[in-house]
């Protein structure tokens, strides 16, 4: 049996341009101070990390983990989520999702899949470079927009464009293989990919990739009333990254899954703090302790109610509280009778 490693934190949710949260150096002396072992670092945020660098020069991932280091810390995996997205966008929202794109690729679909393709296999070169054996992403997407469709979807609809998600991750995951890499996809709603069956959908169309996995995050399964328990039981052999994320849903008479276009704090089904929402994280730890998840339990903090460093502050002691350190041996072995082949035939009678 495998124990896993934590705590750690994603380091996007904190980034900004006042310090200690404006450079890699100053953001984890921050993180290492609060207890957390790790730090997943966002790649597209040029504060504190450059991914084209990282991609070509083992001097500079080297003394990004130098950095690091100091502080006591590791790498956990980069994150791609923002250029995941844009693997696959829907025309309604390339509007919206056009600032995450660089800006010589913003009001060109075209030129911003390819730089969005590009930029996730930088990640596995750069992840790779750093000793990463994982990235963490979104799919993007085609078919949202029809998740509840009115008028009733044409058919081929959905079919056709988890095709073209497949035609255009394939080639990241094969150049994820070379690098030796896996891709988790948060599993989210707003991704084409927000589920066990939309996973399928995809890791059927990419011929079981072997980089295809998950990164396991139970807060968004809690706002989509899913058992995020039996989840584990069945995908466990893909989940290669973990998202330690704490939300609620409290239907009323007014509204449920959909929030009835409320804010967050306002929803039915909202973001909490770790230990302030409805996730069993108790359950969780040990399932995935039973099946030998052995990488990181990393917080990525979202919350309606509470400030992010009083959230990233009890996050640390929290994951601290939940990893189980599994145990070498059976708790009965004190009573081991030492019997052998011809003592089990005589106890069976045979």
């Amino acid at each position: 049996m495998k124990t896993m490693k934590g705590p750690a934190i994603f380091l996007a949710q904190f980034a900004g341009d006042e310090a200690p949260f404006n450079s890699l150096d100053e953001m984890a002396g921050w993180a290492g101070s609060l207890g957390y072992k790790g730090i997943q670092i966002p790649s597209w945020d040029g504060r504190l990390f450059d991914l084209k660098k990282a991609a070509s020069s083992k001097t500079y991932c080297a003394d990004v983990k130098g950095i690091v280091e100091e502080h006591g810390l590791e790498i956990t995996e980069l994150s791609t989520h923002l250029q995941g997205q844009l693997v696959a966008v829907n025309p309604l929202y390339d509007v919206a999702f056009d600032a995450f794109a660089a800006p010589e690729v913003r009001g060109d679909p075209k030129a911003r899949t390819k730089w969005a393709i590009n930029q996730v296999k930088l990640a596995a070169k750069a992840s790779r470079n750093l000793g990463l054996d994982t990235q963490v992403s979104f799919t993007g997407a085609f078919a949202w927009p029809f998740i509840y469709p009115w008028p009733q979807r044409p058919p081929g609809l959905i079919e056709e464009g988890f095709d073209e998600l497949a035609k255009r991750w394939r080639p990241i995951f094969d150049a994820c293989e070379e690098q030796g890499v896996n891709v988790g996809f948060e599993l989210h709603p707003g991704e084409d990919v927000f589920d066990g069956e939309t996973f399928e959908m995809l890791l059927e169309r990419v011929d079981n990739h072997p980089r295809c996995g998950i990164n396991y995050d139970p807060s968004h399964f809690v706002l989509q009333c899913l058992d995020y328990l039996d989840f584990i039981d069945i995908y466990h052999e893909r989940i290669v990254a973990f998202h330690v994320k704490d939300a609620e849903f409290n239907p009323t008479g007014k509204q449920g899954v959909y929030g009835g276009f409320q804010s967050w704090v306002n929803r039915a089904g909202r973001f909490r703090s770790l230990g302030d929402g409805q996730v069993d994280f108790s359950s969780i730890f040990s399932k995935l302790a039973q099946y030998d998840y052995d990488s990181w339990a990393v917080l990525e903090w979202e919350c309606a109610l509470k400030h992010p460093e009083e959230g990233a502050r009890e996050g640390a002691d929290f994951i601290k509280a939940h990893i189980i350190k599994v145990t070498e041996r059976a708790f009965d072995d004190f009573a081991d009778a030492g019997t052998d082949r011809k003592a089990n035939r005589k106890m069976l009678g045979i």
